[in-house]
């Protein structure tokens, strides 16, 4: 049966690290990337997690990733990175057909990723900003950079 203890360990005084010690061996407990003690920095932890985001705009970042997971909305984003087009357009671009198109187009307008304007009978598509641009080129460049 395992089983596993906690001790706290004062360092100046404070209590500041919190240790998860196990009955079994350590050998097969450090895989990579994977500490062999667990070894909670309290202090650390705090600094942290007060500077994160609110739930909120957690929330928001994780939908923008969401986003950006589909192949063809990156297809889509990656088009209108280059120039903007209307929904004729981007359906040639992406090989799906407008109805596609205007599906993923609204779910990217919704975020913010992208805008639009009438001009004449229809509907021209953009980024939303210069940060939509940035994001696929960063995406983009660590794409490139293969596996570690």
């Amino acid at each position: 049966m395992e089983y596993s203890r906690l001790r706290y360990v004062a360092i100046h005084g404070a209590l500041r690290y919190k240790v998860h010690m196990s009955n079994h061996s350590d050998e097969h407990i450090a895989s990579a990337g994977e500490c062999a003690a667990r070894i909670v920095d309290a202090e650390a932890v705090e600094r942290v997690s007060s500077a994160l985001p609110a739930e909120a705009e957690r929330e928001r970042l994780a939908d923008v990733f969401r986003a950006l997971a589909d192949p063809t909305r990156i297809r889509l984003l990656l088009a209108l990175s280059r120039e903007h087009l209307c929904v004729c357009d981007l359906a040639e671009v992406a090989g799906v057909s407008e109805s596609a198109v205007s599906h993923q187009l609204r779910m990217l307008r919704d975020l913010r990723l992208v805008d639009w304007e009438r001009d004449g009978k229809r509907a021209v598509y953009r980024l939303a900003d210069d940060h939509v641009r940035d994001l696929l080129a960063i995406g983009l460049a660590h794409a490139g950079e293969g596996s570690r």
